[in-house]
């Protein structure tokens, strides 16, 4: 089974201040090493042009627009010949983008949500790349949380098939390095207000208190009145390619997730996959459904306190940290690449276009839908 299968994404080919190009560029890679062809369509953003970290893909293809009227214009026959057409949260326009798709596409359409905590705290409110009312015109939801969550998207908002598909780690990509440690517990990812309570308890209060110990922070957008402690390193920005490298040189990292995923749960980060595969031991802070990713104390040590922290780096023997290590990397390996990912759409897409083959066989055949251009 070879698909024709089209993304529209936030951004592939900048990972500045977003986890999605990392996750996207996982799942892509895989997708394209089991012979699929993908294109991904991306809105050309200043912010983004400005730190594009994406080599020339080998074997897929970026395609840049500038306006939503764009994709119609210059991709309407991709999209509408495509097998599977793949549309991500934080689109901009991806509504009026979305209302096109559904329309038009005659293969199997999705919605790629990278941010479900988010989407479902917000989206009776309003959101401006998705709404509820467009969540059932797809033929597939794919969640970035799990657990109870896609079988609440079915119930409440009405999606026929919503399955959760978690980031993952590539880990042809994500592989340990031999390195010093030069830090005692790094963190790397984008300024969040939300999160930024649980970087101060679990990373920088310890730094305040273990003074002769290192410790750093890597990720944009922090704002300048941050008090760091004088023993933190702060590294504005890493591509991709420099966070092996990165995790190499800590003795544990931070996973500290934002308050949405913390309340929904089931919502593991690409950092804590990524960290994992690499070979460093993760501390993580606690929320529903952890334990259903990695075994903690076994595969993943959680804190609750600063307190936590600052045991676990002051008393835990070097052996038992490296098991922790190599445990949580087995489960990458066993549960969580970018492979596994890929099988797992594949399986998506064929039960959802069967799903609709037993339901055009019931219905009678039915005139065009007229759509607004966008």
């Amino acid at each position: 089974m070879n698909l024709n299968i089209v993304v529209v994404g936030l951004s592939v080919t900048s990972s500045w201040g977003n986890g999605h190009a990392t996750t996207y560029r996982a799942l892509i890679e895989a997708l394209a090493r089991r012979g699929h062809h993908v294109t991904f369509l991306e809105r050309d953003v200043a912010w983004y042009r400005q730190h594009r970290d994406l080599t020339k893909p080998s074997s897929w293809t970026v395609e840049l627009y500038q306006s939503p009227k764009d994709v119609p214009r210059r991709f309407g026959k991709l999209i509408r010949d495509a097998d599977l057409v793949m549309i991500g949260s934080y689109v901009p326009d991806g509504i009026a983008i979305s209302e096109w798709i559904t329309s038009q596409a005659r293969g199997i359409t999705a919605f790629y949500d990278i941010d479900t905590p988010v989407t479902l705290a917000k989206l009776d409110h309003g959101l401006d790349y998705l709404s509820a009312a467009m969540i059932p015109r797809f033929d597939l939801y794919l969640s970035f949380a799990g657990g109870p969550v896609p079988g609440m998207i079915e119930q409440r908002y009405g999606s026929p098939m919503a399955r959760v598909l978690y980031c993952s780690a590539d880990t042809e990509a994500y592989t340990p390095q031999q390195a010093q440690a030069r830090w005692a517990l790094g963190y790397l990812g984008t300024y969040s207000e939300d999160r930024q309570p649980v970087l101060e308890q679990l990373l920088l209060s310890p730094a305040r208190t273990l003074s002769s110990a290192q410790f750093a922070v890597a990720g944009a957008q922090y704002p300048a009145d941050i008090a760091w402690p004088g023993n933190v390193m702060r590294i504005e920005h890493l591509p991709p390619k420099q966070h092996p490298a990165f995790y190499a040189e800590q003795r544990f990292t931070l996973n500290a997730t934002r308050a949405d995923m913390r309340a929904l749960g089931f919502s593991p980060s690409v950092r804590l996959f990524e960290a994992a595969a690499c070979g460093t031991p993760v501390i993580s802070d606690r929320w529903p459904g952890i334990e259903t990713i990695f075994e903690p104390s076994r595969e993943i040590l959680l804190a609750s306190t600063a307190r936590d922290v600052i045991e676990i780096l002051r008393d835990m023997p070097e052996e038992r940290r490296r098991a922790i290590a190599e445990s949580a990397r087995r489960r990458v390996l066993t549960d969580h690449t970018s492979d596994q990912r890929a099988r797992q759409l594949e399986s998506y897409y064929a039960e959802a276009a069967a799903r609709r083959r037993r339901k055009s066989a019931r219905l009678p055949a039915r005139r065009p839908m007229q759509v607004a251009e966008l």
